[in-house]
């Protein structure tokens, strides 16, 4: 009698997961969710909270807000930013200021945790829109946010 008793218990609990998928599947959302991704690049739209990869703006006279401060490189949990910083005499005050040489991000080592944007007192650096970071070589993934010849901008300080 156990043979039985156990056929019907697997029949009753199939029956019963079943049902909720029956419910799902006839009461399911009426607009389309899924999106067709390589054909709608041109009408593709992101939440404004989504998390690419992170980058440096710099306005129209190559001028940026990074005063070398390193909260960014120190609040990164996996060490994916690296600040190389000098300090240079400034002919005006007669005093030696810090200066970025490079600021060096690692995609491959970034979780896109959003703590180094949250950690930076001057809004230097920020989270892109874009999603397609795959590259063939390791040495692509590493990036300098700072463009050539940029300079700190008028009226940002420590």
């Amino acid at each position: 009698m156990g043979y039985f008793s156990d056929i019907y218990k697997g029949f009753k609990t199939l029956l019963t997961g079943m049902r909720v998928t029956g419910k799902y599947f006839f009461n399911a959302r009426k607009e389309i969710i899924t999106q067709q991704y390589p054909d709608n690049r041109s009408t593709l739209t992101f939440p404004e909270r989504f998390r690419g990869r992170v980058y440096m703006p710099h306005n129209e006279n190559n001028e940026h807000r990074c005063t070398g401060c390193q909260a960014c490189e120190i609040a990164c949990p996996n060490g994916s930013i690296e600040i190389v910083w000098d300090r240079i005499l400034n002919p005006d005050t007669g005093k030696k200021k810090k200066t970025i040489d490079k600021h060096i991000y690692h995609l491959s080592m970034c979780t896109m945790c959003n703590l180094c944007i949250i950690a930076c007192p001057t809004d230097a650096i920020k989270m892109s829109h874009e999603f397609e970071l795959a590259a063939f070589d390791r040495a692509d993934l590493t990036m300098v946010l700072n463009q050539p010849g940029s300079k700190l901008m008028d009226g940002v300080e420590d």
